[in-house]
């Protein structure tokens, strides 16, 4: 079953304006997510003027918060934290109108410490590839 915004936030802490998942569902050992890109996010403010393009490091978040499905079952009363992005690799551009489909997988696991590969696409067309690790942080030990 496809989860929207709404049912998201049940997983993953993130609220707007840092929300980049609008919808997300579990295939297997697959997460498959979409974000339409609506042109008036903040980090197309000024990057860049004439020709809004959307920041790697966005799709590297975009992948990131999509992949907080595939440890869903990990994350109760803790934060996924990012430790490292490994092969980051930005093919093309993702604009305006665009809606960005990340596929992720679990490759890896070991305690809190998780490494996953990801993907963005528009339509048929690779934006952004790389390997994300993260650590499960417990809430209790965040800094407030």
């Amino acid at each position: 079953m496809t989860m929207n915004r709404d049912e998201i936030k049940q997983i993953i802490p993130h609220r707007e304006p840092m929300l980049l998942v609008d919808e997300m569902v579990q295939e297997g050992e697959y997460a498959h997510s979409k974000y339409h890109v609506r042109g008036d996010e903040y980090f197309l403010q000024g990057h860049f003027p004439g020709y809004p393009v959307v920041p790697g490091v966005i799709l590297c978040e975009i992948m990131a918060q999509s992949s907080c499905i595939l440890v869903r079952d990990y994350l109760e009363g803790k934060t996924p934290m990012y430790t490292g992005i490994d092969k980051a690799r930005f093919k093309s551009s993702v604009l305006p109108g665009d809606t960005v489909d990340i596929t992720a997988k679990v490759i890896s696991h070991r305690g809190p410490l998780f490494m996953i590969d990801a993907q963005a696409k528009v339509g048929d067309r690779l934006c952004c590839e790389g390997t994300l690790s993260f650590l499960l942080v417990p809430n209790e030990k965040l800094n407030k």
